[in-house]
């Protein structure tokens, strides 16, 4: 059973709704304090995944995600560019989506070559690419939003999403459940977001953009298509009695996964394919 390596830290507060996810999909959660992992980077070199939660790590001082990425990158980049360059698949969720653009494992497109799973990462972390910055509407929005998943990604978490249901019950079931005030996605060149869509990077768009997000983008990986990450949750959307009128879904709908529970179990089944 592989084992999926949450990351925690001080403000961190959906790191048992992600624990819970791997155990439905089959993986072995072990949850770290990223101090603890600092200390001992080898729990890093040992994960078969590694997830980063949402929450409101160190209370999002100066940005959000800031402290938690900065620690990262100075004091872990060795052992999560081991990670990917062994092709460990990653995810960040809201506020683990806000470090990963700050530790620069998203979007990847400075890696050489543009495959984070081939190898080829720099040895210092790479330059900030992507931001998550403040709603448009400046507000902190909590509510479920419609999404459309992108076929043509090479994002293994979302694999198989976009045909996964139709017509009424397509409208019905592709939402998921955000919460944030910094989420909106901006590039800091005006060629990333056409590059990463070349490469088939977005994974998620919002239907409604509600917050602005360049491309109505919700949820990116990198070239390789193991590192994600997203600002909905899909974590939240673990059962089909979290939908909200969960009652009103044809049983045949709900017999299945949850289109958040999926990604957990895209994530585990993808591993059959990694040599260890």
């Amino acid at each position: 059973m592989p084992t999926a390596l949450v990351v925690r830290a001080a403000g961190t507060n959906c790191e048992i709704e992600v624990c819970h996810g791997f155990e439905l999909a089959g993986a072995t959660p072990e949850l770290a304090h990223v101090d603890a992992l600092i200390a001992a980077p080898e729990r890093v070199e040992r994960a078969d995944i590694i997830a980063f939660p949402g929450g409101f790590s160190y209370g999002d001082d100066v940005a959000s995600g800031r402290i938690f990425a900065m620690k990262l990158r100075e004091k872990l980049y060795p052992a999560l560019r081991g990670a990917a360059e062994r092709g460990v698949p990653m995810i960040g969720i809201c506020n683990g989506f806000q470090v990963l653009v700050q530790v620069g494992l998203l979007p990847g497109l400075e890696a050489s070559g543009g495959s984070a799973g081939g190898g080829g990462w720099p040895l210092v972390p790479p330059r900030q690419m992507v931001a998550l910055s403040q709603n448009k509407d400046a507000r902190y929005v909590c509510r479920w939003v419609p999404v459309k998943y992108e076929r043509e990604s090479v994002c293994l978490w979302t694999r198989g999403l976009a045909d996964a249901w139709s017509g009424d019950e397509e409208r019905d079931v592709q939402v998921l459940p955000v919460g944030h005030g910094e989420g909106r996605l901006a590039t800091m060149f005006h060629d990333v977001l056409p590059k990463m869509e070349a490469r088939g990077q977005v994974a998620i768009r919002y239907l409604d953009n509600y917050n602005g997000s360049e491309g109505a983008v919700a949820g990116i990986c990198d070239p390789s298509g193991r590192i994600f990450g997203l600002m909905p949750h899909p974590d939240r959307y673990l059962s089909w009695t979290r939908h909200p009128y969960w009652t009103r879904l044809s049983h045949g709908v709900r017999k299945g996964d949850t289109p958040g529970l999926r990604m957990f179990r895209n994530a585990v089944e993808a591993l059959a394919g990694v040599g260890r």
